[in-house]
């Protein structure tokens, strides 16, 4: 298993050398490949789309999940950019909107949470980030050692990055943005009914963690939209970066977070392919109510 890890990893290495129309273009052959052979998260796909755009006929929604798996494996062969390519080169693949925003919550010293759901150019916008800002960030570890280290160096070979994991709580990070670092937040997991509630998204019950209005609070924090697409024909990534949300947070963590979850679904509809839509975003379900999946 250790040998094929290896071997996983020397091949992102070569591929990294590539020029990026290149491996774009050999990224989405590999998740059509996907689309064709992982049957299983194809599925998984197949019942988001059905539940989150009922409006879709079967062939439209069959059109989409094959789009929303050449975005996949695009966004995996590029990963090996994240480890090993250079500053300069990152810089050029990925640009910022709105830069503007950020820095000047961070010069005045305010704590700022960037809002940042799961879409495929996530960890590119962290990366980028990353080289502008001393952030904070939470940290999940993989099963497989060979990635872990390599998914942590990707996280952190940028500046002086402080990653935490979920079982640090909320104090490490509430005092990491008060210290001056921006935290890149991702809120939009299902991790079971632990400190969740079951807010819409497309319409369709779902668990969802409180901790933007919970941790905003708590930090008197600004929470600033961030989004990362993935452009066309291998052109590199955009971070979008917006204004604070007003009257953000309220006393209301429901009302807050069915606010983050109605954002997030508008952005969605702006490029549906590219959200992470082979995560079982709907397996805890209310009680009594059957598993989609």
């Amino acid at each position: 298993m250790r040998l094929f890890s290896y071997l996983a990893v020397a091949f992102f290495w070569l591929l990294h050398w590539l020029p990026l129309p290149v491996l774009a273009f050999l990224g989405q052959g590999l998740g059509e490949l996907l689309h064709l052979l992982a049957r299983q998260r194809r599925h998984v796909v197949d019942v988001n789309l059905r539940l989150c755009f009922p409006e879709l006929d079967a062939a439209a929604r069959r059109r989409l999940a094959r789009a929303h798996f050449r975005a996949l494996g695009r966004s995996l062969l590029e990963r090996g950019l994240l480890w090993w390519a250079s500053a300069e080169r990152l810089k050029g693949i990925v640009r910022f909107e709105g830069l503007e925003h950020l820095r000047t919550l961070v010069e005045a010293g305010t704590p700022v949470m960037m809002l940042s759901p799961h879409f495929l150019g996530l960890d590119m916008g962290g990366a980028r980030i990353a080289m502008e800002f001393d952030s904070v960030s939470v940290y999940a570890r993989q099963k497989n050692p060979v990635f872990d280290r390599l998914l942590y160096h990707g996280r952190s070979r940028f500046g002086d990055q402080l990653l935490l994991s979920r079982q640090d709580g909320v104090r490490g990070t509430v005092k990491a943005m008060k210290a001056g670092r921006p935290f890149y937040y991702l809120p939009d997991l299902d991790y079971g009914r632990k400190e969740t509630i079951f807010v819409p998204f497309f319409g369709v019950p779902a668990a969802t963690i409180t901790g933007v209005s919970r941790l905003s609070r708590l930090a008197r924090a600004a929470v600033v939209p961030c989004v990362t697409r993935q452009l066309p024909g291998g052109r590199g990534y955009v971070v979008e970066l917006g204004v604070p949300l007003p009257d953000f947070p309220t006393e209301d963590a429901e009302a807050d977070t069915l606010r983050i979850n109605q954002w997030i679904e508008s952005v969605v509809r702006t490029m549906p392919e590219q959200y992470y839509w082979v995560h079982r975003r709907f397996k805890t379900r209310p009680p009594g109510e059957k598993r989609p999946y």
